[in-house]
């Protein structure tokens, strides 16, 4: 648990970059410490990018903590199982249930703005501050080396310690060495928020097709949008980052009997969907850093360890990264202990779901018949053995910490 600031250090001056959902929950937890805490945010107005996520168990304990849990869960959409099938076939290649670790636990489709709306009202109770408008593009040293963030507006005050929470796309990352050059995944998305009332996807399913991985296709519940009535559920569609533009140009009937041809029941939630604008194109990276700390600068979410959204596990990874930042200041008087024991703390969570999440992706999302091929013959296969579908379970729940070791679900 995060306690309170050791007596052996007194309150430091926190720059945490990035007004994310990593940078919102290590603001609020190191606030409540007792630290003076600055966020500098490259937006004019801080707010939310893309349409829904999935909350695994441990970052929903985390958002307990931050005193946000409850009011999230009621918004959002309990989450028990993902199912996929592959078109045209129908042979089912994913059912992978968190019943299978224990009939409690769940996961949280949620909209992107009602989980902002949530941290950034408790990021602001907890005294910390935001500085809109502010692009960071390095890390400097003053004289006593302390780490000043480099904006466009110059003259930045040292910190104590800076925190990089700026995502997937980080500048910073060079500040703390031994880092390869993000890899981009040719593969991404289009994101819309679609109403669901009275549909079959108003259920507890996240649910998805396949066309060889070539295709895929996702309907995720996500609960109430802020603004808009009646459940709701973000809608994905595969795509490659070099047809988004004849995407475009085909236009959106053409796109809607692509998904009807896949997916009839799908394509009947997109009736409101007008323009190509309606849905956000959203493409990843994957970026690793070896070791996420460095004097007095400690590298968050994103910013530490990017990759593909296949398990669903981004938001919480950050979640879990502002809590072991927090509770290893809290738990270490001297500044650099406690950023070599915030290291070790997510060095293997963090390591098993970085490679996992590279080998799978290629899976779902590949021009090459032969990863799908496999993928079709070895999870059914998986799913008949009791022990490896809980294994996937437990994977999917992002409670695995390597190939063979578990983490304990929260109670």
């Amino acid at each position: 648990m995060v306690g309170a600031m050791s007596r052996a250090r007194p309150p430091l001056r926190v720059v945490v970059v990035g007004c994310g959902i990593a940078g919102m929950a290590a603001a609020i937890l190191l606030s409540r410490q007792g630290h003076r805490v600055e966020i500098l945010e490259r937006f004019a107005a801080p707010g939310p990018v893309g349409s829904g996520l999935l909350l695994q168990p441990l970052g929903l304990a985390v958002l307990d903590r931050l005193g946000v849990g409850g009011a999230v869960r009621a918004a959002g959409a309990r989450i028990e199982r993902l199912h996929g099938l592959v078109h045209p076939s129908g042979r089912r290649i994913l059912d992978v249930g968190y019943g299978e670790i224990s009939a409690d636990l769940s996961g949280l489709g949620i909209h992107r703005a009602t989980l902002f709306a949530a941290l950034h009202e408790a990021m602001l109770a907890s005294g910390a501050t935001v500085v809109p408008g502010t692009s960071v593009s390095g890390v400097a040293r003053s004289a006593d080396g302390r780490p000043m963030a480099v904006t466009s507006g110059g003259g930045d005050a040292p910190a104590d310690l800076l925190v990089d929470a700026s995502g997937a796309r980080s500048a910073l990352r060079s500040a703390v060495g031994h880092h390869r050059p993000p890899r981009p995944f040719r593969h991404g998305a289009l994101w819309t928020t679609v109403a669901i009332a009275g549909t079959p996807f108003e259920s507890t399913v996240l649910a998805q097709r396949y066309v060889a991985a070539r295709q895929m296709v996702g309907v995720m519940p996500v609960g109430a949008v802020p603004g808009r009535e009646g459940p709701h559920a973000a809608f994905f569609w595969s795509i490659a980052a070099d047809r988004v533009e004849a995407w475009r140009a085909r236009g959106i009937p053409a796109w809607k009997a692509d998904v009807a041809a896949i997916w009839p029941e799908a394509a009947g939630l997109l009736g409101a969907i007008a323009s190509p604008d309606a849905l956000v194109p959203a493409f990843y990276v994957h970026a690793t850093v070896r070791r996420p700390v460095a004097e007095r600068i400690a590298l968050i979410g994103d910013a530490a360890h990017a990759t593909s959204p296949q398990l669903g596990q981004g938001a919480n990874m950050g979640l879990l990264d502002a809590a072991a930042l927090a509770d290893a200041l809290a738990a270490h008087g001297d500044l650099g202990d406690a950023l070599d024991a915030y290291a070790a703390a997510r060095r293997r969570h963090v390591g098993f779901y970085q490679g996992a999440s590279r080998w799978i992706t290629p899976l779902f999302q590949s021009e090459s018949r032969l990863p799908a091929l496999l993928r079709d013959i070895a999870m059914p296969v998986a799913h008949a053995v009791p022990y490896a579908r809980r294994d996937m379970a437990y994977g999917f729940a992002g409670l695995k910490s390597s190939l063979f070791g578990r983490t304990r679900p929260p109670q």
